[in-house]
């Protein structure tokens, strides 16, 4: 190719989530089916608002009535005049703006951000099967390309570059690639990314970032069109062998390309000799890590996703009839899941990390309902604080009994711009509330918002 194909741009949206799915199962459908499954799932065992609401444990769920006739009557309620419900009985209208937008979402976008996994959810197989799985799936991705049906983000997880997998990696990403531009005739999707797992050492990311660097000089492609998404899940990802914290270094060893990071729970606490019994999102030595991301690089602007929720929501029996006993334990295993997953998303974005990862349809929901809680919840008092401080943009407020200075409201705009991108907040509600519409929202620095006229 001779033409130089201007690289695609990069969307201030984030994500509020990344599914991994192992590449021998990837197909252009695979988004499709994803959604029909945990559609389903919903349907089935949260039929209504007010059951997914105590399957999710939204607050206020406990008030909310148990029979059908009751749940009926309030549904039609809230439905008739939402603004009304809101002022009559909040924990209701909750429950059921965050039933319905999941709902919407589940029908309308199901898979904001996909990665193609060669991987950990892949395994390792002979190198013609893998070969194979590359070309097939690259073609998979470009079909989906073509027809529109690709995902807003996306991309592939290659083997780390250490030196046992090393060699496989290469080969796997130049098969992949390759296929790629040859299908979409040089183009590279919005938003793509290679995700580099398990780094031990800043010179790996070196290597990936000069790797691609060759392969767009070499098939006409805009330099950077690629980005490289990098996994802290090392210590040696955090701190080199003199005790250094490394992470800034890893980024700039990137070249422009890095756009987001992601924290690798569990590899991170085995390689600390943490016994599995104890791995998880919520012990002590994962926050610290995160902490040690969040300083690093959010300043930086870069994207930071958090790891995993290993209790899946499915059902434990599938084949054949199965007795209402079967058919009450599936329920409590879906809503456990749900719970849990719920829990940890919502613990995730309160401590700065935005997105996480999704492993299983089923986890879905859940997902979506954890980030517009998160959202909904706080979205009058936000919207409350900043008017209060624009009206008095020269000073410091206090509204109730909460301080507000310039520092705090640039967190109350981040608030509405994170709540916007997930579909949390609604257009003609960003404008109703700051007189601004999302893209000014996002593209606006402190100054520029209080500069525009009330």
């Amino acid at each position: 190719m001779n033409k130089t194909v201007r690289a695609a741009p990069q969307t201030s949206r984030s994500p509020v989530h990344v599914v991994y799915g192992g590449a021998d199962r990837y197909t252009a459908g695979t988004p499709k089916k994803l959604r029909e499954i945990a559609l389903a799932t919903i349907q089935t065992y949260a039929p209504n608002f007010v059951e997914f609401a105590r399957a999710c444990y939204l607050p206020g769920s406990e008030t909310l009535p148990v029979y059908p006739d009751a749940i009926n009557r309030l549904e039609k309620h809230i439905a008739r005049s939402p603004s009304k419900a809101k002022e009559e009985n909040f924990p209701a209208w909750f429950a059921w703006t965050v039933y319905r937008k999941t709902l919407d979402k589940l029908t309308l976008e199901p898979i904001e951000d996909f990665r193609i996994d060669f991987e950990d959810g892949y395994g390792f197989r002979t190198d013609e099967e893998e070969d194979g799985d590359a070309i097939r799936a690259a073609t998979e991705l470009a079909m989906a390309y073509g027809n529109e049906s690709i995902t807003p983000f996306c991309g592939f997880r290659i083997k780390s570059l250490n030196k046992e997998t090393s060699a496989r990696a290469i080969r796997t990403m130049d098969l992949f690639l390759k296929t790629l531009v040859e299908k979409t005739e040089g183009e590279i999707p919005e938003n793509f990314v290679i995700t580099l797992p398990k780094i031990t050492h800043k010179k790996q990311v070196r290597q990936l970032s000069q790797h691609l660097k060759r392969f767009e000089k070499k098939n006409g492609i805009a330099n950077r069109s690629i980005g490289v998404e990098l996994m802290i899940e090392s210590p040696f990802a955090l701190f080199d062998r003199k005790g250094k914290i490394v992470l800034k270094e890893l980024i700039d060893e990137a070249e422009g390309r890095c756009q987001s990071a992601h924290f690798g729970a569990f590899d991170y606490t085995s390689a600390l000799g943490i016994v599995s019994t104890h791995q998880g999102l919520g012990h002590p030595a994962c926050d610290f890590a995160r902490q040690l991301m969040l300083a690093n690089l959010a300043p930086l602007g870069i994207r930071l996703s958090d790891s995993v929720t290993t209790t899946l929501p499915v059902a434990i029996h599938k084949k054949g009839r199965i007795n209402d006993l079967q058919i009450e334990e599936n329920r409590r295993s879906i809503h456990e899941g749900w719970r849990k997953h719920f829990a940890n998303v919502t613990s995730s974005m309160k401590n700065g990390f935005y997105q996480s990862w999704d492993l299983h349809p089923n986890q879905l929901p859940a997902r979506y309902a954890a980030a517009y809680a998160f959202f909904l919840e706080s979205r009058d008092a936000m919207a409350e604080r900043l008017k209060e401080f624009i009206n008095r943009s020269t000073q410091a407020t206090l509204t109730g009994n909460t301080f507000d200075d310039a520092a705090s409201v640039e967190g109350i705009l981040n608030f509405f711009r994170l709540g916007s991108d997930c579909g949390a907040f609604e257009p003609k509600e960003i404008k109703a509330d700051l007189g601004v519409s999302p893209d000014e929202l996002r593209s606006d620095t402190f100054l520029q918002f209080t500069a525009r006229p009330n």
